[in-house]
C-alpha cells in the first residue's frame, strides 16, 4: 500500500487498514483532479466522487481542500525521500556527493514529469498557484540533511543543512524556470542547473 501523510497533517489519523486505503484513494483523486481542473476548481465533493467515498470520509481527514493539498504535498515528500533512498541504496557507497546530487535532482525531475498533481503541489510551495513560501524548501533541506549525512559521512549539523538549503533553493528556482520554458523541462536549462549545483557543492563538500 502506498504511504500516507504523517498524522500531523490530518484531522484524524487512519487506524485501520481500510481507513488508510480510503485516505490513499482520496489523495490519489485529489492529485488527478489537480491536473485536470486546477486548484481553484478543485472541490472536496469532486474528490469524494472521484475516490468513490462518501463526502463525510473526506471531512473525516480534511477540513477543506487546502488541508488536502497540504497532505498531498507531505505524501510527495515521503515518496520522494523513499525514491532517493532507494536510488542511493542501489548505487552503494560509490560517487559520494555527486551520486547523491544526481539522485536528488533526477528523482525530483521524474516526479515533476510523472507524478499526478505534482506540478501544482510538489512539496507545498505552489498552492495557491504561484505562491513562493520558504517553508517547504526548508523542509526538503531538513529531510536531505537527514537522508544524506550518513551516505556522505558528514555530521548533520547546521553547516550541512545550510549547504542543502542553498542547493534546494537554487534547484527549485531553475527547475521551475525549465518547466515554464518547456512542458517536460528545458534540457539546456536543466543541464545548466546541474553544472551550477556541481560547482557549488564541489566547493562546499569536497
Amino acid at each position: 500500500m502506498k504511504p500516507v501523510p504523517h498524522a500531523t497533517s490530518l484531522r484524524r489519523a487512519p487506524v485501520q487498514r481500510r481507513s488508510a486505503e480510503r485516505l490513499t484513494r482520496i489523495l490519489d483523486a485529489c492529485a488527478d483532479l489537480l491536473d485536470e481542473v486546477g486548484y481553484d476548481a478543485l472541490s472536496t465533493r469532486a474528490v469524494a466522487q472521484r475516490a468513490s467515498v462518501p463526502i463525510g470520509s473526506v471531512y473525516r481527514f480534511f477540513g477543506n481542500k487546502r488541508e488536502m493539498a497540504d497532505a498531498l504535498a507531505q505524501r510527495n515528500l515521503e515518496r520522494y525521500s523513499e525514491r532517493v533512498t532507494q536510488r542511493l541504496r542501489q548505487a552503494g557507497g560509490d560517487g559520494g556527493w555527486r551520486t547523491a546530487m544526481d539522485a536528488v535532482l533526477d528523482e525530483y525531475l521524474d516526479m515533476k514529469r510523472t507524478a499526478p498533481g505534482f506540478s501544482l503541489v510538489d512539496f507545498g510551495n505552489q498552492i495557491p498557484v504561484g505562491a513562493r513560501h520558504s517553508e517547504p524548501n526548508h523542509r526538503v533541506a531538513d529531510r536531505l540533511t537527514e537522508l544524506l549525512s550518513g551516505y556522505l559521512d558528514r555530521e548533520p549539523d547546521e553547516d550541512l543543512r545550510r549547504v542543502f538549503l542553498i542547493a534546494v533553493e537554487t534547484a527549485d528556482t531553475l527547475v521551475h524556470l525549465a518547466f515554464r520554458v518547456a512542458p517536460e523541462g528545458d534540457e539546456r536549462i536543466i543541464g545548466e542547473a546541474r553544472e551550477l549545483l556541481r560547482a557549488y557543492l564541489a566547493r562546499a563538500l569536497d
